[in-house]
């Protein structure tokens, strides 16, 4: 759900993928390895391991609370060549949005055109049936993973409501304000047996009462927030650091970013709930309870600025104080000149296709393996994993399994 930046560069990057007007550069699932079985340990290609959808197979539809068709809102977004756009422009311009859920009290920095009138929560879960119900029809499709791309959310803490299914759906027929536009897609969706990823900070499928239903209902979830730039950097070089017992006394991150996204987190309460999305990775990853001489005292800061010029060009600079052989400080900087909507498309395309994989492989509820692409994993038992290289050891451990392979430590590329 959601035809923004992210949205539209990755609909339109898998049609020029299928056309052979681009490679899937970032993709795992396209582009990345697996070691063999233990029989045969060469790496394969992750597809002739497991049994992914085929591109070709993929069909796409968004709900969003504007109107503009996906080719429009591409082109607003300005993340891809306008001359590649127009390559696509007769199977962008076909895609459409179904009109949008909008709470003013969750996103408060855009005004909606294309939504629907104003109604209780068992009324809109209602009409969202009936448009996952239409897109199946007129798709043709037989199964659906739904993307949670929609704008970030005024941050909402996990209370009472959210905490058992009983109590949320009480709490849904009482129309409680506490119940967001991205809980009422998740639960959808969730009850038609549709995989969810939250690809966002808000809370939506990972709150208790939703993880409860993906496990009733037996249906694969993930997410939240894609672990795209900044974070990922962090989550590869704090390991290493860790690694040397090499002490870090501060890290300072800033990011500035002019498209949509950064828009909305220039409300406060949107950017408190990615706030605590990107803080939560190098706490995990450093354990300062286990280290305390190390990184009990660190000092982490994150800002985040709307700069209307940058549009999708992100760019964050880090400053990590580290600490080194007898207490001397010394500093690693990073200026990282990045493309947001470029650097999430792929991972997009990876969820969707594994999703869909660990529905038909019969897993169920927080999917730990996908921790991989998420700043904040969702996961089943709370412990959450931070380190990259760690994350990508279960993922592939999880792929050997649904290949029927036993796990063997090889690593693939």
């Amino acid at each position: 759900m959601g035809a923004g930046s992210l949205s539209t560069s990755f609909i339109a990057g898998v049609l020029a993928v299928r056309r052979g007007l681009g490679k899937a550069i970032g993709a795992l699932t396209q582009l990345g390895l697996l070691a063999g079985p233990p029989e045969c340990p060469s790496p394969v290609p992750v597809g002739q391991a497991v049994p992914l959808s085929s591109l070709n197979d993929l069909a796409f539809g968004v709900w969003d609370i504007l109107p503009d068709s996906v080719y429009r809102a591409a082109v607003k977004a300005r993340v891809l060549d306008r001359e590649l756009l127009d390559e696509l422009r007769d199977e962008l311009d076909a895609i459409r949005p179904w009109k949008g859920i909008f709470d003013p009290r969750y996103v408060h920095r855009i005004q909606a055109t294309h939504c629907r009138p104003r109604q209780g929560h068992r009324a809109n879960v209602a009409e969202i049936d009936r448009d996952l119900g239409s897109f199946r029809e007129s798709a043709g499709i037989e199964r659906m993973v739904l993307l949670n791309a929609a704008s970030t959310e005024a941050y909402q803490g996990i209370e009472e409501i959210h905490s058992d299914l009983k109590l949320f759906e009480r709490a849904l027929g009482a129309d409680d304000e506490r119940i967001s536009p991205a809980m009422l897609y998740s639960y959808a969706a969730l009850r038609q047996r549709i995989p969810v990823v939250n690809l966002t900070p808000s809370h939506a499928v990972d709150i208790p009462a939703l993880l409860q239903l993906s496990e009733e209902m037996k249906v694969p979830v993930a997410g939240r927030d894609l672990k795209t730039g900044q974070t990922l950097l962090k989550t590869i070089l704090a390991p290493g650091l860790k690694a040397r017992v090499l002490g870090i006394a501060g890290w300072y991150s800033t990011n500035i970013l002019g498209n949509r996204d950064g828009e909305v987190l220039d409300d406060p309460q949107c950017l408190k709930s990615k706030e605590e999305s990107k803080l939560a990775a190098l706490k995990g990853i450093l354990e300062p309870d286990l280290f305390p001489e190390l990184y009990g005292d660190l000092v982490h800061r994150v800002r985040i600025d709307y700069y209307p010029p940058r549009g999708d060009n992100k760019e964050s600079w880090d400053n990590i104080d580290i600490v080194g052989w007898l207490g001397y400080p010394m500093q690693i900087k990073i200026d990282f000149l990045c493309r947001d909507s470029i650097l999430a498309a792929p991972l997009a395309l990876d969820l969707t296709l594994l999703a869909d994989l660990a529905a038909r492989s019969g897993l169920r509820g927080a999917q730990d393996w996908l921790s991989l692409y998420f700043k904040n994993p969702t996961v089943k038992n709370g412990r959450q994993v931070h380190d990259l290289l760690a994350q990508r050891q279960m993922w592939e451990d999880e792929l050997h399994r649904i290949a029927g392979w036993k796990p063997n430590g090889a690593r693939g590329a």
